[in-house]
């Protein structure tokens, strides 16, 4: 594999050539030690202007504040502006790569810079910094506010060219063997929502993890390993807003990370935990300010949980830092073109906090068949809007989303929304209100600002890549990604074939492929993204996922070596 290296990449690769870790405080310092934790807190879509606007809403410091060191790049291998996939998986893996690919190389590569893979070792896994945790022995976990299988939190702990694979990923996670998994994406799990009828329920309970859905339970459990999804209701994939949730149903993100600290740091070699705010994003790309606030004050909750563990643990590392932009949010629009100077804070703060719900909440708290049945010039059935509703629909806006003076056109935008979207309609609408401009309902390319903090005084600086977060990360904890994907995905036909054995396909069930090994007398069935395999029908473990990314397997080495 290829690279060309700057200044940062050079000192770090020949310090792991001598076994060194590594990182720096200004890039290029060699570290003295290891740390036993590290937990990265990913705030996804976090542009900086939401930052600026959630500590105005606060009235004080957030806890990020002081945590600010530096500035990330965000691009794709193929790419200015960055998916999510991609931006997380440089983060998990040190690789970019391009638009959908989880934890995996790319095949396209447009930057000179980029490391770049070899022809043949493209769209292949490469192994996670959570991967190499675990496999040095500590424990591991995921907290999100999406789907758990969701692009982020699957960037550490699965792989496969699509993030939209929901089936593949979501499996794969549960084999990962991760203590802690905390997030929405309930249904599922359950084989009627998936294609292979997979039981991913009853797997969980065997491999003895405790399952909780509400915050009471979870807060309860006991127990070392933990699965805990929630909801709104049982068909919900991702968590609600923070503003919108029902506490007792649904915990709030520092819940979940408290939980996970208090569960993954009692293993005595450490841990790696990934949390992320999720639907920061989401609510960007509705230019909904209220939802960007909120739940950036929610993500900074967590992040002071993780920062008050790691000052009283003294052996733990924190990075917060965004995959990228989104929605090129600017305080001020085109309104304070003039007079911006003398715009006070309180007209942008003040109609977010008239807000008490987010507009996936007012959804909720709208009157029910806002639109009938009608006829129109040609006789034809169509839906429209009943303007009957309009005072319940003003009234309930007024009460909840702080807007008392709707326009006809609004009234009429809102009733005719449809389910799920309400965010993308209201949004804009308290956004005009507030006097806060939205450039996109996409994400955007610019530098995000990486916040650190490192017991050793060794937090990175100044303005560096994506993919320097993964290195940092591995050389805190002192493990290599490299040997961690050459110890868990060698190409099967390959590795094998080395051996001398004869490796098929068994596609019989086409959403359940196995690959069928045989020499001599033995043979050996390996799954598809499962961490389990049969020789001669018993069950063997594997060290990782076997991943099938299309054309080709990958398989943990230890495997192969179960062929002689």
């Amino acid at each position: 594999m290829k690279r060309a290296f700057g200044v940062f990449a050079l000192i770090l690769s020949l310090a792991l050539c001598v076994g060194v870790p590594v990182f720096a405080d200004g890039i290029g310092a060699i570290a003295k030690e290891t740390v036993k934790n590290v937990i990265i807190l990913i705030p996804d879509g976090m542009s900086v202007a939401g930052t600026t606007l959630a500590r105005f809403y606060k009235g004080s410091a957030l806890a990020m504040d002081g945590l600010a060191c530096g500035l990330v790049s965000t691009w794709n291998s193929d790419g200015t502006i960055a998916d999510s996939a991609p931006a997380g998986s440089a983060f998990a893996t040190g690789w970019k790569s391009q638009t959908g690919n989880i934890a995996s190389t790319g095949k396209a590569y447009a930057l000179a810079d980029a490391r770049t893979p070899d022809a043949d070792e493209r769209l292949r896994p490469v192994a996670t910094v959570l991967e190499a945790a675990r496999l040095s022995g500590r424990a591991t976990g995921i907290v999100c506010t999406s789907e758990f299988m969701h692009a982020t939190p699957a960037d550490f702990s699965a792989h496969d060219p699509a993030r939209s694979n929901y089936d593949n990923i979501a499996e794969q996670i549960v084999y990962n063997r991760l203590d802690v998994i905390l997030g929405g994406g309930r249904k599922y799990l359950s084989p009627s929502a998936r294609k292979d009828k997979e039981d991913l329920w009853t797997i969980l309970q065997a491999e003895g993890y405790g399952i909780v859905d509400t915050t009471v339970a979870m807060k309860n459990y006991a127990g070392s390993k933990l699965v805990g999804v929630f909801g709104k209701d049982d068909a919900t994939a991702a968590m609600s807003y923070d503003i919108d949730r029902i506490p007792e149903r649904e915990p709030a993100l520092e819940t979940m990370t408290a939980k996970a600290i208090e569960i993954l740091s009692a293993d005595p070699d450490g841990f790696f935990l990934m949390v992320e705010g999720s639907k920061v994003d989401w609510a960007a790309h509705a230019n909904d300010p209220v939802g960007i606030v909120t739940d950036i004050l929610a993500f900074d909750r967590a992040v002071k949980v993780a920062l008050d563990f790691a000052k009283k643990d003294g052996n733990t590392v924190i990075v917060a830092v965004t995959d990228h932009g989104n929605s090129g949010i600017s305080i001020g629009d085109k309104s304070t073109s003039k007079g911006y100077d003398k715009t006070p804070w309180a007209a942008f703060i003040d109609p977010l906090k008239k807000a008490k719900v987010t507009g996936e909440g007012l959804e909720a708290k709208l009157p029910a068949n806002l639109m009938i049945e009608s006829k129109d010039a040609n006789g034809k059935s169509v839906k429209v809007f009943d303007v009957s509703k309009a005072p319940e629909i003003r009234k309930a806006v007024a009460e909840y989303y702080g807007i008392a003076d709707l326009s006809d056109a609004e009234v009429e935008a809102i009733a005719k929304t449809d389910a799920g979207s309400l965010n993308y309609t209201v949004g804009p609408m308290i956004a005009a209100r507030a006097r806060i401009g939205f450039t996109t309902t996409g994400h955007t390319g610019e530098d995000v600002v990486l916040y650190a903090y490192d017991p050793r005084g060794l937090r990175p600086t100044g303005a560096i890549d994506n993919t320097d977060i993964g290195e940092y990360l591995a050389s805190s904890l002192g493990v290599d990604l490299d040997r961690a994907t050459k110890a868990l995905f060698l190409d099967a036909v390959a590795a094998f074939g080395s051996k001398g054995a004869v490796v098929v396909e068994d596609k019989a069930d086409p959403e359940n492929p196995v690959l069928i090994v045989t020499k001599g007398v033995d043979t050996l069935s390996i799954p598809r993204n499962k961490s389990i395999a049969y020789l001669n029908g018993n069950l063997v473990q594997s060290d990782g996922v076997t991943v099938y990314n299309g054309t080709s397997w990958f398989v943990a080495r230890n495997l192969v070596n179960l062929i002689h």
